[in-house]
């Protein structure tokens, strides 16, 4: 075990989802040190950080009792969502399933409910404090619990929230993950979440909201997000919002837009607090990809049965952006073009 006198600072695995992030926590979690926190932001949502200073009572409220966004997210069927809601023996539905348990207590460990129960009396006895505080003692108190040296934890999407991760987390790292935009703007396109997410950008428009600007602006982004959420769980019908209208250019000046964000936000930061990962590296190169993932969240973790195991977890995937017609493509590649310029990728 890595010493207590010198402590490993927190990671987190910033994406724009639909681009390899889920694959880098299912390797980090076959680590026997390392505390693969998947979707957690994703689920609990950034409206915890709302209030200043929460009770230990309310932060447990919000992660084991289903709130809107917990709500809207559980309307689609996605792999990210791996709680056995068909085991006849399992004790949640979809109507009741806390967002701690809808993926991230399952990921960490077979017997999550037990867990779960465990958890309960920890964050709820903690005194009145900032909520990345009660966070931070939660995830502090698993890593303990599981007999791990670090955590690390990676939410689907999370470009759209990471300056406020890392305005309440100063001294977390970044594992930035990132793919092919073109074939990450298709993925996009056939995932529930995203479809939702563009289709609700699209409808606010006709109340004089630009989502897209709001992004670029940093806190105006926060606060656009979360009245988002809170109107369309309560005014929008989900079912009703503009699938229809949605193109590839859309999905694809979406992630370009994240790209961008994400460039001036990681700008700020040194190079011993940012790495980069594309996923096609991952895949054609697994075994060096995880060296160079485990020797920057820690060297003293450099683990060759691990190394071994987690280069199997990478998988060659056939691209989707060849198979469109010329049209398409040439419409995708544009509206691509700024984000991939910024990653290097060739246009």
């Amino acid at each position: 075990m890595v010493n207590d006198a010198s402590p490993i600072p927190p990671v987190f695995v910033i994406s724009t989802g639909r681009c390899g992030s889920t694959m880098i926590s299912d390797m980090l979690n076959l680590h026997p040190r390392v505390l693969s926190l998947s979707e957690f932001f994703s689920f609990v949502g950034m409206g915890s950080f709302r209030r200043r200073r929460q009770t230990g009572a309310r932060m447990w409220e919000l992660c084991s009792r289903q709130q809107n966004r917990t709500r809207l997210m559980l309307k689609g069927d996605y792999s990210e969502l791996i709680y056995p809601f068909d085991d006849p023996d399992s004790r949640y539905t979809r109507d009741d399933v806390p967002p701690i348990m809808c993926a991230t207590l399952p990921h960490l460990a077979e017997r999550s409910e037990t867990l779960f129960d465990e958890l309960g009396p920890v964050m709820s006895s903690q005194p009145r404090q900032p909520p990345a505080a009660h966070f931070r003692h939660l995830f502090e108190w698993l890593s303990r619990r599981l007999e791990r040296d670090v955590w690390v934890e990676r939410s689907g999407g999370s470009l759209l929230f990471a300056a406020r991760l890392m305005r309440e987390f100063p001294d977390a790292r970044v594992i930035h993950v990132y793919r092919d935009g073109r074939e990450t703007a298709i993925s996009m396109s056939r995932h529930y979440l995203f479809r939702m997410i563009l289709a609700t950008m699209r409808a606010f428009r006709s109340y004089g909201v630009n989502v897209m600007k709001s992004m670029s602006r940093g806190r105006m982004w926060d606060r656009t997000s979360l009245w988002m959420e809170l109107f369309t769980s309560k005014f929008m019908s989900t079912e009703r919002l503009p699938y229809h209208k949605l193109t590839l250019a859309d999905f694809g000046a979406f992630w370009s837009g994240m790209i961008e964000r994400g460039d001036r936000l990681f700008g700020q930061l040194p190079p011993d607090r940012l790495l980069d990962v594309r996923f096609e590296d991952a895949q054609t190169n697994p075994e060096a990809e995880s060296r160079r993932l485990i020797r920057f969240i820690d060297p003293r973790l450099e683990d060759e049965s691990w190394i071994h195991a987690a280069s199997q977890v990478p998988r060659p995937t056939p691209s989707k952006f060849a198979a469109l017609g010329d049209d398409d493509q040439a419409a995708l590649a544009e509206t691509c073009r700024p984000g991939m310029e910024r990653l290097g990728y060739p246009t």
